[in-house]
């Protein structure tokens, strides 16, 4: 957890005042890409990088609750589109949508709103899946739309 908050901190004072509307900005650039990845926990979504995507145990159906508390999206930016998501093989296109938030549209995956975390190391790391922050945890996600632990 102390790398987290380091990162942060780090990222605060590199983007100051606006962390989440700049994070959401950055990834909305293009459509988004879901694929799946097989990893040490089994086979879940991943973006274009292959980096894995996570969903926040606090938001509720096509409910995002991360762009509500203050420094939630710096740390975990939303997975944003311009236009419909590309999908890779195994990914279900009925379990895709978006929902509005911050004026960015960010991808669902059977509900979940996605999300990206600035600290990952690289393609299909999860070291962070399970963690705790913002008052709930961040799990991936399988092919199903169920959480991974």
């Amino acid at each position: 957890m102390k790398r987290l908050t380091l990162l942060f901190l780090a990222t605060a004072a590199i983007l100051p005042g606006g962390i989440s509307h700049a994070a959401a900005r950055a990834h909305a650039a293009r459509s988004a890409t879901l694929q799946l990845r097989h990893t040490a926990l089994g086979s879940i979504l991943v973006n274009r990088g292959g980096h894995t995507v996570f969903a926040f145990t606090r938001d509720s159906r096509n409910h995002d609750r991360c762009a509500l508390v203050a420094g939630c999206t710096g740390i975990w930016p939303l997975v944003t589109t311009s236009g419909t998501p590309a999908l890779g093989r195994g990914v279900k296109r009925s379990l895709v949508g978006t929902i509005k938030v911050a004026g960015a549209r960010q991808v669902t995956y059977a509900g979940h709103p996605l999300y990206t975390y600035i600290g990952d190391a690289g393609p299909g790391d999860t070291s962070y899946v399970g963690q705790s922050q913002f008052g709930g945890k961040w799990l991936a996600l399988n092919a199903a739309g169920h959480v991974v632990k």
